[in-house]
């Protein structure tokens, strides 16, 4: 939609956005807004003219997205937390919606995807060095997430329930990816490579029914105390993490599969399925089962108007 000031900031509040007060805006003020949903992915293309803006604090409750933010023509310098980040066109950047920013802008257009903190799994150390930054959108994944949010906000509609699902999950990991080469050459700590190394150990290994606390601490040659204590300021416990991954990977299985919930389940480590779907609607706030009736109803609808939507019945061989 194109609208004023106040309808502009409206909308872009209920985006999820922090409040903004634009210093250079005046009544002939016009800037354009659509949002798009991609599975748990919030996408919204802004057309704004020349901006200079502050952005307040929101309340620690409205902390559930970070955001991606895109650009696909103009420029735009930035400040949030200790990050100064000059972002030309395809550049890239992590803002906190919940954290004062500043930006100031010529006419510009640009794409901003909202992600669920809990899909990129960014520890907030990570989140507090990533915050602001640049990240190059002409060479590396930075380019490759620069291309996708564009491409995504033009045609996220298209997709079907399905179709989202796997594809926001894509899209999701090509962020991390993104994000995780920004961090850098910096060596780690010692102990954060070690829980890199354990997390991709469970990522590697979450179809098997024996990983644990202590396979993986046995693995890896440290005590079962010594992985929870590396663990303890983290989001997730060691357990939660392999549990949620779990999840994550039944739930676009579910939605992209014709598989029972059973043998889903049971694929990614679940023996038991009543377990399993109270974990699932625990979770994710609906059953495991309403997904694939969901996905099956949706492939039939497609099915059944396929003939019309090619232009009627064709010959068969």
């Amino acid at each position: 939609m194109i609208g004023n000031l106040e309808t502009f900031q409206d909308e872009l509040a209920a985006t999820g956005f922090p409040p903004l007060v634009n210093k250079l805006a005046g009544a002939d003020f016009r800037g354009r807004i659509a949002t798009r949903h991609l599975g748990p992915l919030r996408l919204v293309s802004l057309h704004t003219p020349a901006s200079s803006c502050v952005g307040r604090e929101r309340g620690a409750s409205d902390g559930e997205n970070l955001a991606v933010k895109v650009m696909a023509r103009g420029r735009t310098r930035i400040e949030q937390g200790r990050g100064h980040a000059e972002l030309g066109p395809a550049d890239l950047v992590l803002l906190d919606p919940t954290r004062a920013l500043r930006f100031e802008s010529t006419a510009a257009a640009h794409v901003t995807i909202l992600v669920p903190r809990r899909e990129l799994r960014i520890r907030p150390a990570q989140i507090d060095r990533l915050i602001g930054v640049r990240i190059d959108g002409r060479h590396g994944p930075g380019a490759l997430v620069s291309v996708l949010a564009r491409e995504s906000a033009r045609s996220a509609a298209e997709f079907r329930a399905a179709e989202a699902l796997r594809s926001a999950a894509a899209v999701v990991e090509l962020i991390a990816v993104a994000l995780e080469a920004r961090l850098g050459d910096a060596q780690p700590a010692p102990d954060e490579w070690l829980r890199d190394r354990i997390a991709g150990y469970i990522e590697a290994r979450l179809a098997d029914p024996e990983l644990s606390p202590p396979s993986i601490a046995a693995a890896h040659h440290i005590s079962v105390r010594r992985l929870h204590k590396l663990f303890e300021d983290q989001p997730l416990t060691v357990a939660a993490l392999i549990r949620r991954r779990r999840l994550e990977r039944c739930r676009a299985e579910l939605a992209g599969s014709g598989r029972t919930v059973t043998a889903v389940a049971a694929r990614w480590g679940f023996s038991d399925p009543t377990h399993f779907s109270k974990l699932f609607k625990a979770t994710y706030g609906y059953n495991a089962r309403a997904l694939v009736t969901s996905n099956r109803a949706q492939t039939t609808r497609t099915r059944a108007a396929g003939p019309e939507q090619n232009g009627g019945h064709q010959g068969g061989q």
